[in-house]
């Protein structure tokens, strides 16, 4: 189960707004060893396409070195769908089961089709397939 903050919910929806009809991408750090996303960081899509999303390669040099220096990890891992339903896509699924993925991090999707409405849903890889995990918005970790 994903639990996180509604600051941090929000900040990832207004992102996936603010970049419609381009998917948005970014990351929430949290504290080696925890499992609590505490840092919301946006990333910039280097693809700049409402169907696939990228990290620049610089921003994430330099998020990662932030994190190592910090004592943080990635918890979770977000981007949107603008046309389609939050689930993963078959460009998703490649990476998630590419060595390249961490299955720890949560794989949150955030679909932004509806105008008026935002599909919130977070998934992680179990045995290569994307299993939908509960999440919990809390307004603080308190």
């Amino acid at each position: 189960m994903l639990t996180i903050e509604r600051a941090i919910v929000d900040k990832i929806i207004a992102h996936a707004r603010a970049d419609h009809p381009d998917e948005a991408c970014g990351i929430v750090a949290g504290p080696e060893g925890s499992d609590r996303p505490a840092r919301f960081i946006p990333m910039t899509n280097a693809e700049r396409s409402p169907t696939y999303h990228s990290f620049d390669n610089d921003e994430w040099f330099r998020v990662a070195n932030e994190m190592f220096d910090n004592d943080e990890e990635m918890i979770v891992h977000y981007h949107s769908h603008t046309s389609t339903e939050a689930y993963p896509s078959r460009t998703d699924l490649d990476y998630l089961r590419s060595s390249l993925a961490d299955p720890r991090v949560h794989r949150v999707i955030v679909s932004t089709q509806a105008p008026d409405e935002v599909e919130f849903r977070s998934y992680l890889l179990v045995d290569g397939e994307p299993v939908e995990e509960e999440v919990q918005i809390v307004e603080s970790y308190g």
